[in-house]
């Protein structure tokens, strides 16, 4: 069924049971990762937060998680730029970091954010994310290790993805319907 969000109409695209099976894969996947290491989750809100939790209820090893805020949207695109709304609460040094991220799209949060992150000298530092979008990545130096799904360069709702507000409560991924006039 097709949802109307402000003036865009999305219809599903990725089901709440297929997302359910990939996060609990990759959390298999962490657990083996990180068993005996204690790694910090390191949470970019907003859109993160239901991925966040379902991927760490999914994490069979000891592990902490802390939350930043970054925004690089307004609307339904990105601005270019990276606003720091909430920092570093906790020291990363000598910890395991695993970044979590609702969208890799041109990259730019990350690109911004990585440099400040690997400064705190962190054990490790990987990246978990819900969604790439290859098509749209422009930079180099942002590669998720670990990936929900890739999806084409079109705008995504649901599942904590949000725009403008509104979406987030979706239980399943909705992809834009492109209209032509």
């Amino acid at each position: 069924m097709e949802v109307k969000i402000h003036d865009k109409i999305f219809r599903p695209f990725i089901s709440d049971v297929a997302i359910a099976a990939r996060i609990r894969e990759m959390g298999i996947r962490i657990t083996d990762d990180y068993r005996a290491q204690n790694p910090l989750f390191l949470v970019v809100l907003k859109g993160s937060f239901i991925f966040a939790a379902d991927l760490f209820r999914h994490v069979g090893t000891a592990a902490s998680v802390s939350f930043i805020r970054l925004n690089s949207y307004n609307g339904d695109t990105t601005s270019g730029s990276v606003k720091t709304i909430l920092g570093l609460q906790e020291s990363v040094k000598g910890r395991h970091v695993v970044v979590i991220e609702d969208i890799i799209d041109t990259g730019t949060t990350l690109h911004h954010f990585l440099p400040l992150l690997h400064s705190e000298e962190p054990a490790s530092l990987r990246i978990a994310t819900f969604l790439v979008k290859p098509d749209a990545l422009q930079y180099d130096d942002v590669r998720a290790d670990y990936t929900g799904f890739e999806i084409p360069d079109k705008f995504v709702v649901g599942y904590g993805l949000d725009y403008d507000g509104l979406g987030r409560n979706l239980p399943d991924l909705y992809q834009e319907v492109r209209q032509s006039f």
